[in-house]
């Protein structure tokens, strides 16, 4: 832990760095999101493996709204990203005191806009399954399922914000570890209500909720009051320790004392009093994230209504092969972590050398580690199928889709890690419309094509071609772009 803190004050300080300390910065900031991320994946092959044997249909309701709740939980990361990269860039610049203010105002503006996404979710839980497609066999589970995931929104939202903000301060490996325990929680809690209260597909939901909340007040605590950097609590006394002094305890309403505490209180909760300038950055950051979000959710829910005629088998195999995919990328995603990190850091300290070197070998070594992992998925592609579900028609539909998708994951990689790349360095309008041309330009157009005539392997098909694509021309972008040219502004 203290080397990699060494290492990261390398980039503040501006002291040059060997190759061989990139990789092992990059590695030690890697590894504890990359196994986060295949815990939170193998929470989903267990819920999965959970649901799946409550039956077809009960497979098919949760992988209905799937697509949906990862648009919600999108939108969610998006404002979270727009304040947490100014922290990076704030912490890569030293200047701490400005990294709090705009944690301060990340608090109120992410719970407002959990608020409101969470409102939005209840509103169209009932009509959403139909709207998706789903026959009156799965639209109530599938409708239930949905309003309880957007009940725990709010604890979704204030986890991926404290994470966040953890992560670009460079402790990869608190965050790491409550999400590790919430894979841990969610299994036990989805155990209980699923099989001892036998709720079903509704304690599936429930069971991850639970998880969620305890997971966000945990990580809001460490990031609150534990961390060295962002702890805007640290230093502030409990209450046991004020009221341990009687005349303290005691004192009138009225005396002089009181007013200056209600002063120096009134004082501190202006801080939390959003800005026009840490809004205006977080929504020049986080605004085509969003949209990207917006539009990819979208064209996943116009995917999922492609897949829904095709039965409920093609359902349930699409949706539990998305789930199998995702051990693949996630490793690529724990890469990106790290290269947001150290790329938001290196633009505040103003060395754009060092952030071209650590981005380039970032993205070599995410398309290294997905390569392998593509090879693993094509050759045991069956054995993960038959673990989600005893249904022979539903291994065979998703392993095949598999297979198929294990010919992109390189470039799948690139697109992934080079994009945490140009968000750590705040640029993201350009990838944003690169990702969504190629979504719906190729993926949905293919698709839609393929799927009358291919069934599923149809779509999965228009799905590693669109991922290809992608890949390519971000690393184009990496190359030859002009991402790491932002600055930070004097706050």
């Amino acid at each position: 832990m203290k080397e990699k803190q060494d290492l990261l004050s390398y980039i503040r300080d501006g002291r040059p760095m060997t190759r061989n300390e990139k990789i092992k910065l990059i590695v030690q900031l890697s590894i504890p999101s990359i196994l986060a991320q295949i815990s939170a994946t193998v929470m989903f092959f267990i819920d999965y493996a959970m649901v799946g044997h409550l039956g077809e249909n009960a497979t098919a309701s949760v992988g209905l709204v799937e697509s949906t709740t990862w648009l919600m939980g999108g939108l969610g990361s998006a404002v979270n990203l727009g304040f947490s990269v100014q922290v990076a860039h704030y912490i890569g610049a030293k200047d701490f005191e400005a990294a709090q203010r705009v944690l301060r105002q990340s608090l109120v503006c992410a719970f407002l806009w959990a608020l409101m996404l969470s409102l939005i979710g209840i509103i169209i839980h009932q009509q959403l399954p139909f709207w998706l497609g789903g026959s009156d066999a799965i639209a109530p589970d599938a409708s239930m399922y949905f309003m309880i995931i957007c009940l725990g929104g709010f604890f979704f939202q204030m986890e991926g914000l404290a994470g966040s903000m953890l992560k670009c301060s460079g402790n990869m490996r608190i965050p790491s570890a409550l999400n590790i325990m919430m894979c841990v929680l969610d299994v036990t809690f989805n155990y209980f209500f699923i099989y001892q209260l036998n709720m079903g597909v509704k304690g599936a939901a429930m069971g991850t909720a639970m998880a969620e909340l305890i997971t966000a007040a945990m990580m809001l605590y460490f990031l609150l009051w534990r961390s060295d950097m962002l702890g805007i609590f640290r230093g502030v006394r409990s209450m046991k320790t004020r009221r341990s002094n009687n005349s303290q305890f005691l004192r009138p309403f009225g005396s002089k004392r009181a007013k200056l505490e209600r002063s120096t209180l009134s004082s501190q909760l202006k801080l939390f009093r959003p800005s026009y300038d840490v809004v205006k950055m977080a929504f020049k950051i986080g605004a085509p994230m969003g949209l990207q979000h917006l539009l990819m959710g979208s064209a996943q829910v116009v995917s999922t209504i492609i897949v829904a005629p095709l039965g409920t088998v093609a359902i349930a195999a699409n949706s539990m092969a998305i789930t199998v995919e995702s051990l693949c990328y996630m490793p690529g995603f724990g890469i990106a972590e790290a290269a947001t990190t150290l790329v938001g850091q290196a633009i505040g300290a103003g060395q754009r050398l060092l952030t071209r070197s650590l981005a380039f070998i970032s993205v070599g070594l995410g398309i290294s580690v997905m390569s392998v992992m593509g090879v693993l998925m094509f050759v045991f592609a069956p054995e993960l199928m038959a673990f989600l579900s005893p249904v022979d028609a539903i291994v065979q539909e998703g392993a095949q889709a598999l297979r198929i998708e294990a010919f992109a994951e390189p470039m799948f990689a690139a697109s992934i890690v080079a994009n945490g790349v140009f968000i750590g360095a705040g640029d993201t309008l350009k990838p944003a419309f690169m990702s969504l041309s190629s979504m719906w330009g190729i993926r949905l157009s293919l698709a839609a094509l393929l799927a009358p005539r291919y069934g599923l392997k149809g779509v999965w098909i228009a799905m590693a071609i669109d991922l290809t694509c992608r890949g390519i021309i971000f690393l184009l972008r990496l190359v030859k772009g002009n991402w790491n040219k932002q600055l930070v502004k004097d706050s």
